[in-house]
């Protein structure tokens, strides 16, 4: 049996899509169709008996395009008035999305400030498996309208590893607009390979990301390897993807050969704080 095959007894998966994911390139506006997808992907998911949390960004993107702003905002007090608004919207989208499935879904939103302390991380962590246990789907994005630089993950890869770890999944599936990790950026490099499978994150692997800019998303392949790290030392598998079809969400299931996959290594001291740059309180 390999690992690839075992992926469809996982029973908690963690699954999350970037901005990139979600929208239009040219505009800039939401994909409902891939969104719709999203939705049914992981109702049916659920349908087969699994525990689904879905980690989401868009929230700054949907916001912004609400008012007709153009550029991504740099000023930290409008890209918190942005997110605000944005995230009313995309958890209405979200949430209608998932009624036409008779799927209960929740919001969460979430700070460092939610896991630094240990009294606030062990509530959040009850309200994870509390939700679960009514056998609703959370959609946790990021605090971004109250988050500062001190207190916010920065981006939803760390934000979903970090989740992962919290609510102790067997499975991450991160899907961005890349098909998996590469030895260089594929897009710079077309003499990059592609790598299907990673026994262990070390030096190497996080040498080797590089990230990538975006006019959309804030997570490059850096913060991945970073998510890998944290995912696969707590004891989940992670997957790299490319979330340009999200019917690959059941296709990595099945065990086809997709992405990128990072093999489990829990440390036996793993403490989800030490993963964090956030103080112990």
């Amino acid at each position: 049996m390999t690992l690839r095959s075992i992926l469809k007894d996982k029973r908690r998966i963690v699954v999350k899509v970037g901005t990139s994911s979600l929208t239009h390139p040219k505009t800039g506006l939401m994909d409902l169709i891939k969104m719709e997808r999203l939705v049914r992907e992981l109702t049916d998911l659920h349908n087969q008996g699994k525990e689904v949390i879905l980690v989401t960004s868009g929230a700054i993107a949907v916001g912004r395009k609400t008012i007709g702003m153009k550029e991504r905002p740099a000023e930290l007090a409008v890209k918190q008035a942005c997110a605000s608004i944005g995230q009313a919207r995309l958890i209405m989208m979200y949430q209608k999305l998932f009624m036409e499935y008779n799927q209960i879904a929740s919001q969460i939103l979430m700070t460092k400030n939610t896991l630094v302390n240990e009294g606030n991380r062990e509530n959040a962590r009850n309200t994870f498996e509390t939700l679960l246990s009514m056998g609703a789907i959370p959609i946790v994005n990021e605090n971004d309208t109250i988050s500062t630089y001190e207190i916010q993950f920065g981006d939803n890869d760390t934000l979903s590893a970090v989740v992962s770890a919290l609510v102790q999944a067997d499975l991450l599936i991160l899907l961005s607009d890349i098909d998996g990790l590469f030895t260089d950026d594929p897009n710079r490099n077309p003499e990059a390979k592609f790598i299907e499978y990673v026994n262990q994150v070390d030096e190497h692997f996080e040498r080797m990301a590089k990230g990538a800019s975006s006019d959309v998303g804030t997570g490059g392949m850096a913060t991945k390897i970073n998510a890998a790290r944290l995912a696969t030392s707590a004891g989940a598998d992670m997957i790299i993807a490319n979330g340009a079809d999200m019917s690959i969400i059941h296709r990595i299931m099945d065990g086809e050969r997709i992405g990128t996959l990072f093999k489990a290594n829990r440390t036996d001291d793993f403490y989800l704080i030490d993963y964090l740059d956030a103080p112990r309180i």
